[in-house]
């Protein structure tokens, strides 16, 4: 009984936690981390993969190279800026960003990050079934539906709301193993 709209509301949520979770870091270097840095660039802020080609030469190291030579020194600002742990070194015409290695007091930190991200994703899904619910007792109240059919409803929602929280659960453990992954 649950619309396709309330399915696209808790997908929403999941997408937007997958991406938050990508730029956490763990013991790798990849593009993500970076990617979305707002830079100065223009008169107006872009983000990073729109301005520079970032590539990841090995597990270690994250290399960008700008497009426009000129903003060199605008995205060395914003990656110290973004404050996320690593510090650029130009290199010519590339910026160098060597990721150091996660100690386990780091590990455990970026964990307990981890683990408020996906709270926030919890509740992101708790406020679209509390929606959702709203939508059903409307119904029953407009005589949309008979009171069976709300029971029944509820009783769907509430299911599905289990099943969203354990896709929740299984990316922050998939994501905790990659963070603890030495």
């Amino acid at each position: 009984m649950l619309s396709e709209s309330g399915k696209q509301e808790f997908q929403k949520v999941i997408d937007f936690l997958k991406d938050d979770l990508k730029t956490l870091r763990t013991g790798r270097a990849t593009p993500s981390l970076v990617e979305d840095i707002s830079v100065e660039a223009y008169g107006s802020r872009s983000a990073l993969i729109g301005l520079a080609g970032i590539n990841v030469p090995d597990n270690r190291t994250i290399t960008v190279e700008p497009w426009d030579k000129g903003l060199m020194k605008a995205i060395e600002k914003a990656i110290i800026e973004a404050n996320i742990g690593l510090n650029p070194s130009v290199q010519g015409s590339l910026i160098r960003l060597s990721l150091p290695v996660l100690t386990e007091e780091t590990r455990r930190d970026l964990i307990k990050v981890m683990n408020e991200k996906l709270e926030q994703a919890r509740i992101g899904i708790r406020n679209v079934r509390e929606e959702v619910r709203s939508g059903i007792m409307e119904s029953e109240k407009s005589g949309d539906i008979t009171e069976d059919d709300k029971y029944r409803a509820l009783e769907q929602i509430d299911k599905t709301v289990h099943e969203w929280n354990d896709r929740i659960r299984a990316i922050g453990e998939e994501k905790e193993r990659e963070i603890m992954t030495i």
